[in-house]
């Protein structure tokens, strides 16, 4: 059994990211701060999503409680691939809003900030789709992990979550001309 903290996750994606945008300054011989700057609200984005997808919402002493990883129980994995079986299979109607509204809140960012940073990303399906294939990779990354379940509810959620970022986004830009 290995157990994953909260630190040790987000120490591993940051030396990650800071690898690739080293690798990408010394290619591109210098460094646009302002694209750098939008470039950290993704990077932002995405290790909030690490911590609410991977690692238990509920706190041990104020502590984000370790992902636990245990090859004894890792298969068969936890997956539902039939939409809405039990998107409101909660003990309390708090529960229910914390999953529905918390995948969507968690992915809305994520459609803001696509399109500001990729200016290929210029329309609605590109961004969702991107956005899409973001939360189908957290919801496979969450296989191995028995504490963890792999829901098709999450990944439409947290794609309508990228649409309406998107929305936000474009809306904004409408604004600004």
């Amino acid at each position: 059994m290995v157990e994953i903290s909260f630190l040790s996750a987000e120490l591993f994606y940051t030396a990650i990211w800071l690898l690739t945008r080293f690798i990408v300054w010394k290619q591109q011989g210098q460094i646009s701060w302002k694209r750098e700057a939008v470039l950290l609200l993704m990077y932002i984005n995405l290790a909030v999503i690490i911590r609410f997808v991977l690692f238990p919402r509920a706190l041990a002493n104020g502590h984000v409680q370790p992902l636990v990883f245990d090859p004894a129980t890792a298969i068969p994995f936890r997956t539902n691939l039939i939409p809405f079986i039990y998107l409101f299979d909660y003990d309390n109607v708090r529960d229910i809003i914390w999953n529905v509204v918390g995948n969507m809140i968690m992915f809305i960012p994520t459609g803001i900030v696509l399109p500001a940073i990729y200016k290929k990303l210029n329309c609605f399906w590109k961004v969702v789709a991107v956005g899409a294939l973001i939360s189908l990779c957290t919801e496979i990354l969450q296989l191995p992990f028995p504490a963890r379940a792999s829901d098709v509810d999450d990944l439409i959620l947290n794609t309508l979550g990228v649409a309406v970022g998107y929305g936000i986004y474009a809306a904004f830009r409408r604004l600004k001309r």
